[in-house]
């Protein structure tokens, strides 16, 4: 009788700011369970009792108790109700509370515990290779001549055969760029980059005091014409850009753009600034802008995307050996330079296809990924790419990125709104990080969020009381 009782009496507690019903209550029947609230074969109210006793729709507790059952929570009995599955789901992950940062564009986790212990292992091993010299003792500022030898192969199939005096090891992506930058341009110069485009560009362009210009992009990317017609009434000292996989629209840019584009800085005597952080990823990318012009193009290979955002190790080809001393000098100046240590991880990673092993775990965890996307997102609002972890969602009116993304951070989702990359009018858009949620649960979870408040209005999603 008292078990009756509470089979009939479960209610969740619901706040209207837990997000759509249907998912606050299957993370109530959740987090029951973790409690030791609902223990293993009880049997949840009937759906319509409880869509009585909330006060909702049937349906909502209908949808409720099946994304419970998809999570492994329940199970259905013909003829008998719904039953906790607790013992067998004792592993599901309930409900935090907390933010699923999708304003953070990583790598996903794979699930490969061999591969997560040959990382762990090969760190450790550099101690019978180098002993205290690699601990206790300064390198170069552009690193080893074995690293960038080795920095040179993992390059290879993007940009060819690199001199490996020409290749740099920088502390991460972004030294990469300020050494550029502080070296080709000072205070009060004139840079431009793609009319959106990525922040930390825009935050380093501040920090050193240079205008810079956005050029008109379309769903190809930055459009030649548009660049050619800036360098005709500007004095630009480079160009930046980041032509596959952009961040944040995953536009590539196609072959006959990039000849164009390297063209018309030629003609212009414009350096650019080639930022390939998600150029390992495809499988066959179009060639780098420095494999079409080698003695041009400044190419920055970061690891953060293809291989571990932790190494901070970025390699910087740059078009001849006077522009090499010229930006050895400007890393020693600005961060002494790259990690020995984590330059020696990334070798190691490289040398032994470590780093291949990785790459292809992240491209497979990303093509999951990309396919849950695809499931719940409509293509006339998600812009993305098969081989790219983010997703540029462009905003169905009468939405604004400032109430979607509102919205969505009450819902416990961060994303990036539009102004952080736009260096012009911004567009009504968001950026989603498919990498950053943990799991591919919290990813599915969040991406029914973001679809279900795409098909509601403004007025009618606003939780304001």
């Amino acid at each position: 009788m008292n078990g009756e009782r509470l089979q009939i009496s479960w209610r969740p507690t619901l706040r209207k700011s837990d997000g759509p019903l249907y998912l606050a209550i299957a993370d109530a029947i959740a987090a029951d369970i973790a409690d030791g609230r609902l223990v293993d074969g009880i049997r949840l109210p009937p759906q319509r009792v409880l869509a009585e006793a909330l006060g909702i729709d049937f349906t909502t507790v209908s949808r409720a108790y099946n994304e419970a059952r998809h999570r492994g929570l329940v199970e259905g009995r013909v003829g008998q109700g719904t039953y906790i599955k607790a013992r067998r789901a004792k592993n599901a992950r309930p409900a935090t509370g907390g933010i699923v940062d999708m304003s953070m564009n990583l790598p996903p986790l794979f699930d490969d515990q061999a591969l997560a212990a040959r990382l762990w292992e090969n760190m450790a091993s550099l101690q019978a290779e180098h002993a205290l010299d690699l601990l206790m003792r300064y390198q170069a500022p552009a690193g080893t001549l074995h690293n960038r030898a080795v920095g040179a192969a993992w390059l290879r199939p993007r940009l060819g055969a690199a001199p490996v005096e020409r290749v740099l090891v920088c502390p991460g992506a972004q030294g990469a760029l300020l050494a550029t930058l502080s070296s080709l341009a000072k205070p009060g110069d004139t840079i431009c980059a793609e009319a959106i485009a990525y922040p930390g560009l825009r935050a380093l362009a501040a920090h050193l005091g240079l205008t810079l210009i956005g050029i008109a992009v379309d769903e190809k990317g930055l459009i030649p014409e548009a660049f050619d017609e800036l360098c005709s009434t500007q004095a630009l000292k480079a160009l930046y850009c980041n032509p596959t996989l952009h961040n944040p629209t995953t536009a590539t840019l196609p072959l006959e753009r990039r000849e164009a584009i390297v063209a018309i800085a030629r003609r212009h005597g414009v350096p650019i600034i080639e930022d390939d952080a998600y150029g390992a990823l495809p499988v066959a990318p179009p060639p780098a802008l420095a494999a079409l012009a080698p003695d041009l193009v400044y190419y920055i290979g970061g690891l953060a995307k293809c291989l571990s955002p932790a190494l901070r190790v970025a390699y910087l080809v740059v078009p001849d050996s006077r522009s090499s001393v010229r930006i050895e000098g400007a890393i020693r100046a600005t961060a002494g330079l790259a990690s020995p240590l984590t330059a020696a991880v990334a070798t190691r990673w490289i040398e032994d296809g470590t780093a291949d092993a990785v790459l292809a775990a992240i491209r497979s965890e990303t093509a999951v990924r990309q396919q849950m996307a695809e499931n719940f997102l409509s293509k006339d609002t998600a812009v993305t790419d098969k081989s790219a972890f983010h997703v540029w969602l462009r905003l169905p009116q009468p939405w604004t990125r400032g109430e979607f993304s509102g919205r969505l951070q009450a819902a416990g989702i961060a994303v990036v709104p539009s102004d952080a990359f736009s260096l012009c009018p911004p567009p009504e858009a968001v950026r989603l990080g498919l990498g950053a949620p943990a799991t591919q649960e919290e990813l599915r979870r969040s991406l029914l969020i973001i679809a279900d408040l795409l098909g509601q209005s403004p007025a009618a999603s606003s939780l304001v009381v």
